[in-house]
């Protein structure tokens, strides 16, 4: 068995029963060292396999040949597992496999709704995920998401908004997105959502800091009804009150 694991942004408080619960069934726990760090209270004397960055197809293939020996193997994702995260790469590898392989994919607290608690209630209608990251997306595709995204009012989510090797997506994104999105539109900035360093600042689509946001930041652009009061976004549902 191989249970894809998503354990939340970051804090203990916000894994779900299920996901730990699925860790201490495991005989080996595969993932990304940093998320592996998070989960040290859990893991105890399991075997644990742990690579970089970008090494996601190696670590799969290494839980695959594991549970075909029989093991339970909980492979780790931060955030929900289905999203950015390691359930379909582990699916994709197990349906080219001759022999059955039972998968259980064990969702997560994504970082969009981690973030959306702490800001209020910014992603109250309907709201879409965008990933900035033009390593498995061509940067002409994310354009045109984000290009039609903004036209069609959505509250936009930003996942990996802001790197050192790519400093200038974050600005490109805001000035395809300005073309639809006024100026005093109520933006959310959280980083490290669920850890000891987070932060939340909330300013407006005019006043936007790139500078204050990396890859562990989540960026919230609400849509035309969206509001700022006391320090929290807010967007409506559409109830008349």
């Amino acid at each position: 068995m191989i249970y894809v694991i998503g354990i939340g942004p970051g804090s203990k408080d916000m894994m779900t029963m299920e996901a730990i619960e699925a860790i201490k069934n495991s005989d080996v726990i595969v993932g990304y060292k940093t998320y592996i760090n998070l989960i040290t209270d859990f893991i105890k004397d399991k075997e644990v396999v742990q690579n970089g960055m970008r090494q996601e197809i190696d670590r799969c293939k290494q839980a695959v040949e594991i549970a075909k020996q029989g093991k339970n193997v909980a492979v780790i994702s931060s955030g929900d597992a289905g999203i950015y995260g390691m359930a379909g790469l582990i699916l994709e590898l197990t349906t080219q496999e001759e022999q059955e392989i039972k998968v259980k994919v064990v969702p997560g607290v994504t970082a969009s709704l981690g973030a959306a608690a702490i800001l209020g209630a910014p992603i109250m209608h309907d709201f879409c995920h965008i990933s900035l990251s033009d390593l498995l997306t061509p940067w002409e595709v994310i354009q045109k998401r984000l290009r039609l995204a903004a036209e069609a009012d959505f509250v936009i989510c930003l996942y990996n908004p802001r790197s050192k090797g790519r400093s200038e997506h974050l600005n490109k994104a805001f000035e395809i997105m300005g073309e639809f999105k006024d100026g005093k539109t109520p933006v959310g900035i959280v980083k490290d959502v669920g850890r000891e360093k987070e932060e939340k600042f909330i300013c407006t689509f005019e006043t936007m800091d790139f500078e204050r946001v990396d890859m562990t930041t989540m960026v919230i652009i609400g849509n035309k009804s969206t509001f700022i009061h006391d320090d929290l976004m807010i967007t409506p549902r559409g109830y008349n009150i």
